[in-house]
């Protein structure tokens, strides 16, 4: 891989694992409900999923998936809802509290973030248009590991940048009705994400 498409890869994942979606889009709720702290395995568990991802498409399945198209439709869906009753939970969060002031929810954990990539519509498209894009035929084995190394990288500044940036909401969402309000406005855009997978 040449130093110029090794930078194209860099910004591709930084633009793709830094815009918005459901997982950042989660990541800025945990924040503002959990504080960076409890986040962490969260973060690391979106990086560990879409790395495994991206092996998993760069080695084979994308092909199983494009013979087995119904399959792809069976995950596509099963994403959906999952995102459904994740927006579900945002939603409520602020809901979730004891006396002290702390939320008796629990934030997303290692495996449950791992595991979401794979029903994640957003990072299905990353990964199927980086392996499409930054592979090469006479290095295919190690630009695969490259491209999935690169993104797992990546991940980490991107997430955790959502995440500060919602421990540092959190001041300002003190009062319960603000709160309430924010975490309707994360689940909404939670909601909004599905867009693409619907019209499809």
């Amino acid at each position: 891989m040449s130093p110029e498409m090794f930078g194209a890869l860099v910004v591709f994942a930084a633009v793709m694992s830094g815009t918005p979606g459901p997982n950042n889009m989660m990541l800025l709720a945990s924040g503002v409900n959990f504080g960076f702290r409890r986040t962490i395995p969260h973060m690391l568990g979106i990086s560990f999923g879409v790395m495994l991802l991206l092996l998993a498409i760069g080695f084979g399945l994308h092909e199983v998936l494009q013979r087995w198209p119904l399959i792809f439709t069976a995950i596509k869906y099963a994403g959906g809802l999952y995102l459904l009753w994740l927006a579900w939970m945002i939603a409520n969060a602020g809901l979730l509290e004891d006396g002290t002031g702390e939320t008796k929810g629990r934030p997303m954990s290692f495996i449950e973030a791992a595991a979401f990539q794979w029903v994640n519509p957003k990072a299905w498209v990353m990964a199927v248009g980086a392996m499409a894009t930054y592979t090469s035929e006479s290095a295919y084995t190690l630009t695969v590991i490259i491209v999935a190394l690169v993104f797992a990288v990546v991940c980490g500044p991107a997430t955790g940048t959502w995440t500060v940036f919602g421990v540092a909401l959190k001041r300002f969402l003190q009062n319960p009705k603000a709160n309430r309000v924010f975490n309707i406005a994360m689940a909404l855009a939670l909601i909004a994400s599905l867009w693409p997978l619907l019209r499809e």
